[in-house]
């Protein structure tokens, strides 16, 4: 079969409107696996696992998007453009900021910060602001009071660098709430592309309090409150 993209095997039509999207391929197949319904495999080049499944009667997705701006810049532009996808929702883990957000409590990012020139190539007259969709914002919070989840809402820092010479904590005192990779470029494409992002995170570790921080499999596994809010507001 044909490629339709690049970097993406899955037929036209292949996804639902709403696609989940962590950054760990096996986070995933764990999603798909383990949440859906008649999960199908449309997606596996380079490894980067995309299922199309069924959720309490709605069909939803799951696709990874690799680690960084570019890697998750390249999957959603082609899932907006080329695949109809109407909402991408990044389910990722992030490092806290704020001493009030421990191990497990969610961050649902209102805004992203970054250290990234990714809003460069719009080439516009001055400083770009990447902000979520309101409408998935207002249904995630909901949600996840609702559930009694432990949760803030607020701006993160969508950084390039995992290994930062530079002191990330200088963010907290304009109260950002952790730091990742990826929300600044996917709120970036969904403006551009008249679509809706949202990114949900679970903190796996702290930059501000002295608690073990989470293993890979914990954070493939382990991570389901954030995953079943997404899908309790796919559409």
């Amino acid at each position: 079969m044909a490629y339709t993209t690049p970097h993406n095997s899955a037929p036209k039509g292949a996804f639902a409107n709403t696609v989940l999207m962590p950054g760990d391929p096996l986070r995933s197949k764990f999603i798909a696996e383990n949440f859906f319904d008649s999960p199908e495999l449309v997606n596996n080049v380079r490894g980067v696992q995309g299922y199309t499944g069924w959720y309490h009667g709605k069909r939803v997705s799951v696709m990874a998007s690799g680690m960084g701006m570019p890697a998750i810049g390249i999957y959603s532009q082609e899932l907006f453009q080329f695949y109809d996808v109407t909402s991408v929702i990044r389910i990722g883990s992030c490092g806290s900021l704020d001493k009030d957000l421990h191990i497990r409590d969610l961050i649902i990012a209102q805004g992203a910060c970054t250290d990234s020139r990714y809003a460069e190539q719009y080439a516009l007259p001055g400083t770009f602001c990447p902000i979520g969709s309101y409408r998935l914002l207002r249904a995630a919070a909901d949600e996840a009071a609702s559930r009694n989840v432990h949760y803030k809402v607020g701006n993160v820092l969508s950084s390039d660098h995992f290994y930062n010479e530079a002191n990330t904590l200088d963010w907290a005192k304009m109260g950002v709430l952790g730091v990742e990779m990826e929300a600044a470029a996917l709120y970036c494409n969904a403006a551009r592309l008249g679509k809706d992002a949202l990114c949900i995170l679970t903190v796996s570790d702290s930059l501000v309090n002295k608690e073990p921080e989470t293993s890979p499999e914990e954070r493939e596994r382990t991570f389901t409150d954030m995953v079943e809010i997404a899908l309790a507001i796919a559409d």
